[in-house]
């Protein structure tokens, strides 16, 4: 009589991937003489996901961006990137780090072109010096060669093909918003800090640029820090939020979870946008 097959436990699911955490903010604190600017703010930011960072003007957003731009130093607490103490890190080195940002007021180079714009991003990942320019030696061109093939490839991925040459200065406002952003990805940061993208953009730029911001997180794996007075947007996008009010945290959560939160919904949600 034939034996029965062997049977065996159907094996266990594996556990979910513990996303890692690439910027941890714990208890900080900046006081700008009397004026308490951030009182005990911690949060995490986990790698190639979007944080939301949201709340009214004055909450202590733009505060946070400064202290992770090194334009703040603050009285308390740490902040740590990729586990290191950004402390540890002089303001011009931060982009070489690995954080890339834009600004509410776009900032480029008006009399230069889309092409060179984008191109002065990706200077911080040059490893060759002074004399090596100077003399014009062959890792230069191969360093400037490897600079053109990734500002074509942000020229696409931003959809600025056939706009290389065109001054900055004679492009509408929302293509120079795209050139900012390219030239911003154009270290490769691990971090992007996006100050108010929206502002100025219309319904269907915005609709435009929420494609842009999942693209960069899904594509190429960049993990984005958003502040954002558009809630329609910072909603749909992140896949958590942080809601600050006066200087401190107040809630943080899914989006689902924040857009249900009694204090967010009578502080921020009634705010426009």
């Amino acid at each position: 009589m034939p034996h029965a097959p062997a049977t065996h436990p159907a094996p266990a699911p594996a556990p979910a991937a513990t996303p890692t955490v690439i910027l941890d903010i714990r208890d900080v604190v900046v006081r700008f003489g009397g004026i308490l600017a951030l009182d005990s703010v911690g949060f995490t930011a986990e790698a190639g996901r979007i944080l939301g960072l949201i709340g009214p003007n004055g909450a202590g957003k733009t505060t946070v961006f400064n202290c992770l731009s090194r334009l703040y130093r603050p009285n308390a607490g740490d902040i740590l990137f990729r586990g290191k103490p950004l402390s540890g890190l002089r303001r011009h080195r931060i982009a070489g780090a690995g954080i890339g940002r834009t600004f509410q007021n776009v900032s480029l180079f008006d009399h230069l072109g889309v092409r060179d714009n984008i191109l002065v991003g990706g200077h911080v990942l040059g490893r060759t010096g002074f004399l090596a320019h100077t003399l014009r030696l062959g890792r230069v061109a191969r360093e400037e060669a490897d600079l053109h093939d990734r500002a074509t490839e942000m020229i696409a991925f931003m959809g600025l093909t056939g706009l290389d040459n065109r001054q900055v200065a004679d492009l509408p406002f929302p293509i120079r918003k795209r050139v900012e952003l390219a030239r911003a990805l154009m270290s490769r940061p691990h971090l992007l800090l996006l100050d108010e993208p929206a502002a100025g953009l219309n319904h269907e730029e915005v609709e435009v640029l929420k494609d842009q911001i999942r693209a960069i997180r899904d594509r190429l794996g960049t993990a984005i820090l958003l502040v954002e007075h558009h809630m329609n947007l910072v909603m749909s996008v992140s896949d958590k939020v942080v809601a600050m009010n006066f200087g401190r945290k107040v809630a943080e959560g899914l989006p689902g979870e924040i857009a249900q939160n009694p204090e967010v919904i009578r502080t921020y949600l009634g705010m426009g946008g």
